[in-house]
């Protein structure tokens, strides 16, 4: 019998060159494994957040279905990270890619390593942006509001950072 399919969301960003690639990557290397890759968001260039003496990032978000469970899925992206260098010495800090998962189906995951919703995704446009690309409609299951109203809460200055890539020389 097979398991039923999962919907998750997850948000990708690099700041470390060639961040073009670490992201396609990242995306191609997560639909090579127990995941099928059903929507992704446009690419955004956005200020760093957090620490910010640091270069910009490229940010996407993925839709997918997997039969995983949160734990395993967690697994996956931290895999795929640790593949393509990511390594974590400063908090909010530079990376080659960092995979996190904003979302699966309508569920709240609270676990030592894992907090789904992600706990902060609400406050940041750089997630909610390439989100409400995909998947404006969606629920949050704590906020139990829409990823557009949520992505309509944000201060309009925090998405002045926020800009759709479509020249990929940069």
């Amino acid at each position: 019998m097979r398991e039923a399919m999962n919907k998750a969301y997850i948000a990708l960003g690099s700041n470390i060159e060639p961040r073009h690639f670490y992201l396609k990557e990242a995306v191609r290397q997560l639909a090579a494994d127990t995941v099928r890759l059903v929507r992704e968001s446009s690419i955004y260039e956005t200020d760093p957040v957090g620490y910010t003496d640091q270069s910009q990032f490229l940010n996407m978000v993925v839709e997918v279905d997997t039969e995983l469970n949160p734990s395993q899925l967690l697994e996956v992206c931290q895999s795929i990270e640790r593949s393509l260098g990511r390594e974590r010495e400063i908090r909010w800090g530079p990376r080659t890619v960092d995979l996190d998962i904003l979302l699966y189906n309508d569920e709240i995951v609270e676990t030592k390593q894992l907090t789904v919703p992600h706990p902060r995704m609400h406050e940041r446009g750089f997630v909610l942006v390439p989100l409400a690309e995909i998947a404006e409609s969606f629920v949050h299951p704590i906020a139990c509001k829409t990823i557009k109203e949520l992505l309509s809460l944000i201060p309009t200055a925090e998405k002045k950072g926020i800009q759709k890539v479509t020249d990929f020389n940069s």
